[in-house]
Formats: structure tokens, C-alpha cells, sequence
């Protein structure tokens, strides 16, 4: 059996496979790379070259920026920005601004990173505008894949077809170039969604909607009394406290009054020196009259008026938060004793308030019981670090609450500016992407702004594995003639017609293939075979090459077609047969744009 008919059983059984979809893509793609090494295609080293591309790399490097911007608010700062600006009539303009801005965000961090961020975004605008989530969570998504032709960042398969551009030796696509082509299909995408959207996508909601942690902090510090007994103190220059040790204060004195907490001014977590500062704030909890008599009496900055927000921002912040536990069955804390204003054994949260089904607990000394809920506060990467314990179940995670409740919070600016010198860097062509996605990563472990382990979690693996496992299929298809035998099969289907029957058949092969596996996939079945065929037709590969990226991003009939398709499935109450009634116009603008506006651009 000769080698190009074992490169096509291998092709065919993969997208079988692939659509079964009863293994892992992964596993799928991997037997891909050992089944070529297995027959004699290719030697171990040309089955497993794919790991050690730079384009992986590069690709492994864009989760992790998506990542910093995620964790540190800044697509949350996006998002309240899209509600304040949407407004409550106007649904075109809510469209637009929706898809303009979940276009923008994946050109720099990708589409799945995006679509994440803005997902419980868009859920908690509908609910609050009065709309159905069904009506805005398909044009985010379909928005996103729009964007992701704005920039080489936007989709693995725009870095795939770059790479490709230069190993035919035609120099890659620049990292801007796709905005070219971008801006038409974004522009286009959106008039559709505008102008059909709302006939043609269903009045409904999913039975499970993310959560709104826009306002947690509010909504803790209501639950648990503190808006209307709980007082920060700010020390003055004057304050008979400065120099004081933290554990030398007790309010007790001046009646129903204690001690809560007490902060550091500049940082909102622990005093972690030995005496009070001008500037620290004291959190004590009692009677209103009893904290003004003691206010005045220390020369403390108070204003009861503003008591309620002052003592949520104090709590809540960029730097500080709140999270709720609750003692389950069997635990260890169970019998020990606590206290409001007690500071855990590890030094760096404090306990600012008990609750016994949903009561308030303000005793001297409370032994815990199954079931009591505790408030924490401290410092989010405390947070973060000590509710990892086993003894206590974590109501909201502290790392999702501060993604939605805390815009721009600590690290936003080193991530934005980290982002902000790749973009430079891959747009002027200082260093290769590779080199520019993994100083970029390297920058935000060293400025803190995400930990080694945060890295990791970051990477979508299975996208990651998946490039990586089948980039030797593209290598073997060249290097056995196959993939020249396949574009000669198209030309000989495409007949006399000329290169732009050449572009059509390319993008219906891609297309099709793309609502079935994924559109990386796809790309790195057609890639080779679109270089082939524009070459046995003398043609230049540039343009055919920018209309497969075209096509694989017009992944709109199936929610199967790509993770974020299935991603708004369940939130948006969406049917498999929801997809095609506003795809397909979709689709047809982008065989419009792929076929005869791109050989406009990148002439023949």
C-alpha cells in the first residue's frame, strides 16, 4: 500500500473519529501523529515535531496573556464599561457595542478567552435590560469568530496560516494585515445580526445562568448586618493611636463597641508592622453613638453618614476582599471556638462576622457548629492561598468573585502593558511571535501578576495538544505527494473556471469540515492542500491561503463546530437546530468576502 493511500485512510478514520466523538480529540489527534510514525511516513522525530514548534509555543503563550486579563478585571472593567454604554432601548446599539467590543478582545487573546470573559457579562445585561439571553449570547459568539480575523492573535489557525505563508517562501501574513480582511467580515457580521438577529433567534433563556458577582460586596455586607453596626475609623496625624501596637486598642471603653479589624492604610490587607499609622483605618462594630464618642475622642476621621460604603470599599477592593465559608459535617473546626475580629492561624485573614441559620452571632466566644457560615477578609492572594482547606467549603470561589466584582483590580496595569509591548513587537516584527507570546508570559510571572501553577491552569491543553499532534499530517501530506494529489483532484473538479472557482471549492471543503471537527483541525487537513493546488495552477498561495483562514472561521451551523458555539448552548436555551438560522447568512457573507474580496486584496 503506497504511502499516500495510508495518509488518506489515516485522514479519513480521523475526521470519523473526530465526529463520533466518543474519544478525546486529543487521543484522536495524537494516534494521528503515532499512526504516521507507525507506517514509516515519518521517522519519531517527524511524528512528534509538532510539540516543539514555534507556533505552538506561541499559541500555549496567548492563553496565558488571555489569562492575566481575566484574572486581574480588565475584561470585567470591559464589560460594565458595554453596560454603561449599552442603555435599555436601543437593542442595535446593544448588539454593536456587544459585538464590537467581544471582537476587540479576541483579536488580542482569542476567541475562547473572550467569549469566557464576556459570557456572564452578557447574561447579567440581559437580565438586567429585560431581554432574552438567547437573543444576545449567539451574536457574541458569532461577533467573536468575526473578530478573530482582526489580528494573528485572534485563532490558532491564523498563526497556522502565517506559518505556512512563510515555509512556501512568501513571507507570513503581518500581524495586522488580517485586519484588512477582518473589518469587512466584523462590519458585515454585525449588520446581519442587527438586521435578521432578532427573527430568526429564539425568546428564550437557559435553565442555568452563570452568576452575578457584580455587586457581591454589597450583597455580603447587607446579608451579614454590617451596613448598619460596622464603622471604619480612619487615624489622623493628630490620633493618640499613631505608633500604638495593633493589639494595644480596645474601643470596649466607650461602650457596645469592638474592635473588627484593623488595616493597613496603603495596602487594605493586615498591619504587618509593629505600630498604627497616620492613614490605617479601624473596623469596629457596635452602637453609632458609642463610634462617634470614641471617634472623637481619638481623633479619628468618621463620617456615619457614609458609613455603609465606606465600610464596603474598606473591605472590598482592588487589594482586599471577602469570602464566605461554611463548616460542613465531619469538620475538624467543629467545637472551636471564634470570635468577630479573630485572626486565623496563619496571620493574614480575619473573621468579621458568625452566622447560625442566618442569624448573626456577636458573642464573646462562638463554638462552631455544622453549618455556621463565616465572613473572611484579607488580602485576595491570601484568599486565594488559605481556602484551600479542606475543614471549610468556600460558598464563591474569591478568584471568580474578584474577575467580576473588582474592574481593573491588582496586576491590571503590568498585564495590559505586558499585552500592549507584544502587540508592538509582533506588529513591527521586532521578535519572531514565538519569542514575543513567551517574554510576554515570562513578564507576568515575574511581575506577579500570575503564578507558575496559574500558567499552567491557564493553557487550553486539549487546543494546545491538538495543534501540536497534527502538524505532522500537514508535514506528511507534503513530503508523500498527497497533498499535491488531492489539489489536483480539486483543480480537476474546479475544471477550466479559474482561481476563484479554485477559492470556492476550498471554502466549502473547509467550511463543511469545520461545523464537523475542529476548524484548527480542518486547517491543518486544507492548509496543504490549498499551497498544492494554487501552485498547480500557478497561482500565488497568499490569497488561497487567507481564504481558508476565512472559511475555518466561519464555524456557525453546529454548536459542535467550536468550544465557544457549545460554550452558550446551555445559558442561552439553544437547540442543535438554533444555529444554521442565523449562521447560514453568516456563512454566506463569508464565502463572499473568503471568494472575491480577498483576491482584491492579495492578488493572484
Amino acid at each position: 500500500m503506497s504511502d499516500v493511500t495510508l495518509i488518506g485512510l489515516i485522514i479519513a478514520l480521523a475526521v470519523v473519529l473526530f465526529v463520533w466523538n466518543r474519544l478525546p480529540v486529543v487521543i484522536v489527534a495524537m494516534g494521528v501523529g503515532l499512526s504516521l510514525y507507525a507506517t514509516g511516513i515519518l521517522s519519531l522525530g517527524g511524528a512528534l515535531a509538532g510539540y516543539s514548534d514555534p507556533a505552538v509555543m506561541f499559541i500555549a503563550s496567548l492563553f496565558i496573556i488571555s489569562a492575566s486579563l481575566d484574572r486581574t478585571g480588565v475584561t470585567a472593567w470591559a464589560g460594565r464599561a458595554l453596560i454603561a454604554g449599552a442603555g435599555e432601548e436601543s437593542r442595535a446599539r446593544l448588539l454593536v457595542l456587544v459585538g464590537l467590543l467581544v471582537a476587540l478582545l479576541t483579536a488580542l487573546i482569542s476567541v475562547n478567552g473572550a467569549v469566557a470573559a464576556l459570557l456572564p457579562v452578557v447574561v447579567v445585561m440581559a437580565v438586567r435590560l429585560k431581554r432574552a439571553p438567547s437573543q444576545l449570547l449567539m451574536p457574541l459568539v458569532f461577533s467573536a469568530h468575526a473578530g478573530s480575523m482582526l489580528a494573528l492573535t485572534g485563532t490558532p489557525v491564523n498563526v497556522l496560516v502565517a506559518e505556512a505563508a512563510t515555509d512556501a517562501g512568501l513571507g507570513g501574513f503581518g500581524f495586522f494585515e488580517y485586519t484588512i480582511i477582518g473589518i469587512p467580515l466584523l462590519l458585515g457580521t454585525i449588520a446581519i445580526i442587527v438586521l435578521i438577529g432578532h427573527k430568526v433567534l429564539p425568546e428564550r433563556g437557559g435553565p442555568s445562568m452563570p452568576a452575578d458577582f457584580s455587586r457581591h460586596a454589597r450583597t455580603l455586607v447587607e446579608q451579614y448586618g454590617l451596613s448598619t453596626n460596622m464603622f471604619r475609623l480612619r487615624i489622623r496625624a493628630t490620633s493618640p493611636l499613631v505608633g500604638m501596637p495593633p493589639e494595644g486598642i480596645d474601643p470596649a471603653a466607650f461602650g457596645e463597641l469592638r474592635l473588627v479589624a484593623v488595616q493597613d492604610g496603603a495596602s487594605g490587607g493586615r498591619i504587618g508592622r509593629p505600630g498604627l499609622a497616620e492613614g490605617d483605618f479601624l473596623l469596629v462594630a457596635g452602637d453609632p453613638e458609642a463610634a462617634a464618642a470614641y471617634a472623637a475622642d481619638r481623633h479619628l476621621g468618621f463620617r456615619p453618614e457614609d458609613a455603609a460604603s465606606e465600610v464596603e470599599e474598606t473591605l472590598f477592593n482592588r487589594t482586599s476582599g471577602l469570602a464566605e465559608v461554611m463548616i460542613p459535617p465531619r469538620s475538624a473546626m467543629i467545637g472551636e471556638s471564634v470570635f468577630p475580629g479573630m485572626v486565623t492561624e496563619s496571620g493574614d485573614l480575619v473573621i468579621i462576622a458568625v452566622q447560625r441559620q442566618g442569624e448573626a452571632l456577636d458573642d464573646a466566644r462562638i463554638a462552631l457548629k455544622a453549618g455556621d457560615t463565616l465572613l473572611l477578609q484579607g488580602t485576595w492572594k491570601a484568599l486565594d492561598v488559605r481556602l484551600n482547606d479542606p475543614q471549610v467549603l468556600v460558598v464563591n470561589a474569591p478568584d471568580v468573585v474578584r474577575r467580576q466584582a473588582v474592574p481593573l483590580g491588582t496586576g491590571a496595569k503590568q498585564a495590559i502593558m505586558v499585552l500592549l509591548a507584544m502587540v508592538f513587537c509582533l506588529a513591527t516584527g521586532l521578535l519572531p511571535p514565538a519569542v514575543a507570546g513567551l517574554l510576554g508570559a515570562g513578564a507576568l510571572v515575574l511581575t506577579g501578576v500570575l503564578s507558575v501553577e496559574q500558567c499552567y491552569r491557564s493553557i487550553d491543553w486539549t487546543t494546545v495538544i491538538l495543534v501540536a499532534a497534527l502538524m505532522p499530517l500537514s508535514t506528511a501530506m507534503e513530503d508523500t505527494g498527497a497533498a499535491k494529489l488531492m489539489a489536483e483532484g480539486l483543480v480537476a473538479m474546479v475544471g477550466d473556471a479559474g482561481p476563484l472557482a479554485l477559492l470556492a471549492g476550498l471554502f466549502v471543503l473547509t467550511a463543511v469540515l469545520g461545523q464537523l471537527i475542529s476548524n484548527t483541525a480542518t486547517a491543518l487537513i486544507v492548509i496543504p492542500i490549498s499551497v498544492a493546488a494554487a501552485e498547480s495552477i500557478g497561482v500565488s498561495p497568499r490569497p488561497v491561503l487567507m481564504s481558508v483562514a476565512v472559511a475555518a472561521a466561519a464555524a456557525f451551523l453546529t454548536p459542535i463546530a467550536t468550544p465557544t458555539n457549545l460554550m452558550v448552548m446551555q445559558p442561552g436555551g439553544y437547540a442543535f437546530g438554533d444555529y444554521w438560522k442565523l449562521g447560514l447568512p453568516l456563512m454566506i457573507w463569508f464565502f463572499v468576502v473568503a471568494v472575491f474580496i480577498v483576491p482584491l486584496i492579495w492578488r493572484f
